[in-house]
């Protein structure tokens, strides 16, 4: 609590603060000790016997004579309005000035007369809620004399308190110039104070709105909440009363009336009694509890009511079950106006509001109620610009969504997109150099697994044109040395007219080199190193593999098919493997005749009259050869050569018009343009899609949900896109370029010609 401030006089006549208390005994001069017990009497009486509130105030003190000039004035209603001042006044208000408590009284009794509103208004009331020259604990002044001119000017036609609460709220902030903007210096201005800056926030406006309302005979008092139900900030408003108590925000007038605003939703989950999450409104009077100051969370300065049970089910309904998100647009450190529209997986428009700024109150946000646990994609256009981004919903309640106008959220054309392709690729290449540069050289690593690598050059390329060769060696199932010995021969196994011929080591030596779940991450970041580093065309990737080096290319080119140009297996065995993923991969069979050990040779035929039906059902898919040497056996005396100058004959198609995905016992979340969540990445699960002009056919999915990767090699981004899964229409509407959606899939996949520029989410329907 404050001290009080005004002075008293001694039994001398001299001037005392409270301040000086505990130095008026050692004042008086030595003929005055005599009086000591008495002069002790009187300052215990001062101290702790003196009326609670009204104090005895010294002659000078505003207080002193209110009552009854107050009497004098305007009778007994002047003195009860002057009594009830004086008995519930603030402790640090006891030294007011004079002029301007009489002012305050004298034109609050005034509008009494004045306005037919006022006239009936109870006066319990009008004491606390008309009468009081202050709402919270702002600094005080004569205000009262500025807003009683201004103020009935603007209400001189209205009929009622309603019109003319609406009316001040119209037009006085105008008058004034007076708006909401956070760089104010305080919270809890004045009047005065907002004035002279032209500027506060909510509660500065409710104060002028409390003191304008009151100026012309309406009870008026501030309302708030120190912390919304969902903690993400605090509110202070108005309330006046007509009858009954009613609600509007300060400097935000409402042409539809009262108890119409923003705030009406969050309000209506305020806590009931809590003094963080209730709605308290002011009072002048005592009340046993007090108005929250989230500016002083330690003062009880300030009386309040709860008044919660009032607000209760206000908008809630609208909400209810939702996922509500609250959202404000920034550009830079700059609240904007700007158009929002929320658009489903089907690409319908589910919401469109228009987010505030300027004079708006920073928690004034326009809300849209979304389901829970979905995904939603927004288009934010402002300043002639549009951007995009997704906006995922977790589970039911409030979530205030701030939303940067990012750049990398902004809507591309397609010339912006590939620039900002290679850009954003420069960028991850150097990620990647920077990765390579802290391996031991030679080597790849992933998750306890250490793949070392033999290299050799052919020939000569331009810049960013070189081809990659990965040949996997044989063995298996033996000591190191052995399937040593296998990696070094597998280096001059063959050569080629150009290209960067590589031959990794098989990190284990188990029978099943090639097949385990660490090859595939392994090669991935052998292969985006080699692009990143060496120069690699991403579309001329080729694998090969001898033996236990066939049995890997069997695994890994279904599995990995978006990422090489061509693959050829020599003398392999395909074990469980299916080859549906090979739709666009041209894949070479080379098998000696007499390769009868685990039937390779028989095997090689059935995979090779698979691959024939395939194609036959399929004809623009499946290209393939099978070469069977008939006087061979596991080695074929070098013939199988000649599958170098087929594969390199062909180069990678990243974005093909038709993908078959079926997944292997090692899973991957995304072929081609296909992507599945990890959790929906299960063996044997398929999907069949294809591109048809502008639209997107999903023949079959084994999955709940699918992200779709476009770009302009596929489709037209600049037309509309449809997607059918089943035959069921899921999604129609423009899919944006972004560079989030550039970054977000070389981020997951570190390949620049199958970066795709935009994306969409679909779910599955049920069948």
């Amino acid at each position: 609590m404050g001290r009080r401030e005004g002075a008293r006089r001694d039994l001398a006549g001299r001037t005392l603060h409270r301040s000086a208390r505990g130095s008026l005994l050692n004042g008086y001069s030595a003929f005055m000790r005599p009086l000591l017990p008495f002069v002790v009497f009187v300052c215990v009486w001062w101290l702790i016997g003196a009326p609670s509130g009204a104090g005895v105030d010294p002659p000078e003190s505003g207080w002193a004579g209110l009552v009854e000039r107050a009497e004098a004035e305007h009778g007994e209603a002047g003195k009860r309005a002057a009594e009830f001042l004086l008995a519930h006044r603030p402790e640090r208000d006891a030294g007011l000035d004079a002029e301007m408590l009489w002012s305050n009284l004298d034109l609050a009794l005034k509008a009494r007369a004045e306005f037919a509103w006022a006239r009936g208004v109870p006066e319990e009331l009008f004491l606390n809620d008309v009468l009081p020259y202050a709402v919270l604990d702002e600094t005080r002044e004569n205000w009262r004399p500025k807003f009683y001119e201004e103020c009935r000017a603007i209400v001189g036609r209205c009929a009622t308190a309603t019109e003319a609460a609406q009316a001040l709220n119209r037009e006085y902030f105008k008058l004034i110039k007076v708006h909401y903007n956070t760089g104010r210096k305080s919270p809890n201005q004045s009047p005065s104070e907002s004035i002279a800056q032209g500027r506060a926030t909510c509660t500065g406006l409710s104060i002028i709105l409390v003191y304008a309302c009151r100026s012309v005979g309406i009870p008026a008092r501030a309302a708030g909440v120190a912390s919304w139900h969902d903690k993400r900030g605090n509110h202070t408003w108005v309330e006046v009363w007509d009858g009954a108590w009613h609600f509007t925000g300060a400097d935000e007038y409402d042409a539809n009336g009262l108890n119409r605003a923003w705030f009406a939703g969050d309000a209506g989950r305020a806590v009931p009694g809590d003094p963080m999450f209730a709605v308290w409104a002011s009072s002048w009077k005592e009340t046993g509890r007090h108005f929250p100051l989230v500016w002083d969370e330690s003062s009880r300065v300030v009386h309040g009511v709860d008044v919660t049970a009032r607000y209760l089910g206000q908008d809630v309904k609208d909400g209810a079950g939702k996922a509500v998100r609250h959202l404000r647009a920034w550009d830079g450190e700059q609240r904007v106006s700007a158009q929002v529209r929320v658009l489903d997986t089907h690409g319908a428009l589910v919401g469109q509001v228009q987010t505030r700024a300027g004079t708006a109150d920073l928690n004034d946000m326009p809300a849209v109620a979304l389901t829970p646990d979905s995904r939603y994609a927004i288009e934010i256009e402002h300043d002639g610009r549009v951007y995009a981004t997704a906006l995922p919903t977790a589970a039911a309640g409030e979530e205030t969504v701030d939303l940067r106008l990012d750049e990398r959220w902004r809507v591309l054309s397609e010339e912006e997109a590939v620039a900002a392709v290679q850009a954003a690729w420069k960028q991850t290449g150097e990620a990647i150099a920077a990765e390579k540069a802290g391996r031991e050289a030679d080597t790849f690593s992933w998750n306890g697994h250490t793949m070392k690598v033999l290299e050799k050059t052919f020939g000569q390329a331009p810049e960013g044109e070189r081809s990659l060769w990965i040949s996997m060696h044989g063995g298996g199932g033996a000591p190191p040395e052995v399937n040593d010995q296998q990696w070094r021969n597998q280096i001059r196994l063959y050569e080629l007219e150009e290209g960067i011929y590589v031959a990794p080591r098989a990190p284990t030596d188990t029978w099943n080199l090639w097949h385990q779940d660490h090859i595939d991450p392994l090669f991935d970041q052998l292969i985006s190193t080699y692009i990143a580093t060496r120069g690699v065309n991403p579309d001329k990737v080729y694998l090969m593999g001898y033996s236990a080096g066939g049995d890997g290319v069997y695994q890994v080119a279904p599995r990995m098919a978006d990422r090489f140009a061509a693959a050829a297996m020599m003398a392999g065995h395909p074990n469980e493997s299916q080859p549906l993923g090979l739709r666009n991969l041209p894949f070479a069979i080379f098998m000696g005749g007499k390769d009868e050990a685990y039937n390779r040779n028989k095997v090689a035929g059935e995979w090779g009259a698979r691959l024939d039906e395939l194609q036959q059902a399929d004809p623009e898919g499946y290209p393939h050869r099978l070469t069977i040497y008939p006087d061979y056996a596991h080695w074929m005396q070098g013939e199988d050569r000649e599958a170098i100058p087929w594969m390199a004959g062909h180069t990678r198609t990243p974005w093909p018009k038709r993908v078959v995905w079926r997944q292997d016992d090692v899973t991957h979340t995304r072929f081609y343009w296909l992507e599945v969540s990890p959790e929906q990445a299960a063996a044997g699960r398929q999907v069949v899609a294809a591109v048809d002009g502008q639209n997107i056919h999903i023949e079959s999915a084994d999955v709940d949900a699918l992200r779709v990767h476009l770009h302009d090699e596929l489709l037209d981004l600049d037309e509309p896109v449809r997607v059918e899964i089943n035959g069921q229409l899921v999604f129609e509407g423009t899919v944006r370029r972004t560079r989030e959606a550039i970054e977000r899939s070389l981020a997951d996949r570190r390949d620049p010609r199958a970066a795709s520029t935009a994306q969409i989410d679909v779910i599955v329907p049920s069948p």
